[in-house]
């Protein structure tokens, strides 16, 4: 019997896919638990008709996460610190810190979407990678300047 999943079903697949299965398995197991629907022509073109609903759905998200990508590319962050004679900084730049001078730009950025391999602890400049969403990646600038 072909259905219709509307769960992702771990062994079966994901939502949307049209698998072939025992009647008596859709009968006693797939539909009352609501994770599929029967193939029926009407239920194929209305799955059709989601799928390409929902591409365009991702493709105008994902087009927002690439000019808000664009925007933060163009950001530049200057952090002011105390550093020693060596020119080391007293304490690190953490994500976190990252995040709030972002903010303070008017860019709402989590700090887990923030990757810096490690905390910065010299003066410098530094390029930064910040996940936008999906695979959008934006490339910031983190400038770390002597406080006087």
């Amino acid at each position: 019997m072909k259905v219709i999943l509307t769960e992702t079903v771990e062994s079966m697949g994901q939502i949307g896919d049209l698998v072939n299965v025992a009647p008596g398995y859709a009968r006693n197991f797939l539909f009352p638990q609501k994770l599929a629907m029967e193939a029926t022509g009407k239920n194929v073109r209305e799955l059709e008709h989601k799928k390409r609903l929902l591409a365009l759905k991702r493709e105008k998200h994902r087009q927002e996460m690439v000019s808000y990508a664009e925007k933060l590319s163009g950001a530049n962050v200057s952090m002011r610190r105390k550093v020693s004679e060596e020119d080391k900084l007293y304490g690190s730049v953490t994500t976190v810190d990252v995040a709030k001078a972002l903010e303070q730009l008017g860019f709402v950025v989590d700090r887990k979407n923030i990757l810096l391999e490690q905390p910065i602890k010299q003066l410098g400049e530094y390029s930064v990678v910040v996940k936008v969403g999906g695979q959008v990646n934006a490339t910031i600038r983190v400038v770390i300047e002597k406080e006087e």
